[in-house]
């Protein structure tokens, strides 16, 4: 049992959990928990925390965090977990998805809970799907979400025995049958298979918006003239969703921005050309409006700056909270 929210933080790093901040714990009366195990290119770890707080901002995203889906599954407690527009109020059987590359708040009692950590090129999500799903709650008592929940609880139930003495290729085997049945949950969870006629030419939409995010030219007029309709029924099919467009473009190009910083040796000026930010001056304004700290920050040179940065929560319109929902 570990004692101190220091040291479970760390045990959590090791596990391959994206990393959380406390935001209220009682550090005289914490006690915790972890225990991991892998399943082909699944991660399976169980939670035994206290009451208490805890949240990922933008500043806590790692490039690693993009490369996964998490799927927390309540055994014991309450919980609640906000993302973007969804909250999910979780009882014991329970199940939320969860993107770890985006900013999340958890609330919860004494609790036990199972994260799955799926590779995103394993569990294929469109991204609308995504952000219908992302912070809703699924209920584990009955249909697909029952079995789900059924199988975590039991693989968790004793990990050192069930998730080991595989032999060659039955890991991924296994792995591939939970990934289907997580599959089949989500997707009854947003109530059809198959997709409306608005979800389909969305869909549409963020692809192409996705392909020429480097195109200076990239706007919703000439988005909606591609998809022969017009600037409004463009705005109308994003006006329940977590973005405008224009926001979403400018979100999605900040983001691969402070990706190619983080991990090239490319200026700051030729980054954001790169992404289709005609003005340097603008961009480092905006950069530093959305994350909190300069753009200048993320080069090698200067790396060691971004740790010590202060955070800011990505609004819709690029500009900056400083608290995180």
């Amino acid at each position: 049992m570990l004692t101190d929210i220091e040291t479970f933080q760390e045990t959590l790093a090791t596990s391959g959990m994206p990393p959380v901040l406390s935001a209220r714990h009682d550090r005289r009366e914490f006690r915790a928990a972890v225990a991991a195990r892998d399943l082909g290119p699944l991660k399976l770890i169980e939670l035994v925390t206290p009451e208490g707080e805890c949240f990922r901002d933008a500043r806590g995203v790692r490039d690693t965090d993009e490369e996964w889906w998490q799927i927390d599954l309540m055994t014991r407690g309450r919980a609640r977990v906000e993302q973007g527009r969804g909250i999910a109020d979780l009882g014991p059987t329970d199940l939320v998805l969860i993107d770890p590359a985006r900013p999340v708040r958890f609330a919860s009692t004494a609790s036990t809970h199972v994260t799955i950590l799926v590779p995103r090129r394993e569990l294929r999500l469109r991204p609308g799907d995504a952000a219908s799903l992302a912070g809703v709650r699924i209920k584990g008592d009955r249909g697909p979400g029952a079995l789900v929940s059924s199988l975590a609880r039991n693989m968790a139930r004793n990990m050192a025995r069930s998730l080991t003495g595989f032999r060659a290729g039955e890991a991924d085997r296994s792995a591939a049958a939970v990934i289907e049945l997580i599959s089949v949950a989500l997707d009854a969870q947003l109530g059809n298979t198959r997709p409306g006629a608005d979800e389909t030419l969305r869909d549409r939409v963020l692809g192409y918006i996705e392909a020429r995010l480097s195109d200076r030219d990239l706007a919703p007029a000439r988005i909606a003239a591609a998809h022969h309709i017009s600037v409004r029924r463009l705005h109308k099919l994003f006006e329940d969703q977590p973005l405008t467009v224009a926001a979403l473009i400018r979100r999605r190009r900040l983001e691969q921005c402070r990706a190619d910083l983080a991990r090239s040796d490319r200026t700051v000026a030729a980054v954001a050309a790169r992404w289709g930010f005609a003005d340097p001056a603008h961009f480092s304004r905006l950069f530093k409006a959305t994350y909190g700290y300069n753009a200048s920050a993320l080069t090698s040179s200067d790396r060691a700056r971004a740790v010590k940065a202060p955070a800011a929560r990505p609004s819709e319109d690029g500009g900056a909270r400083t608290t995180e929902r």
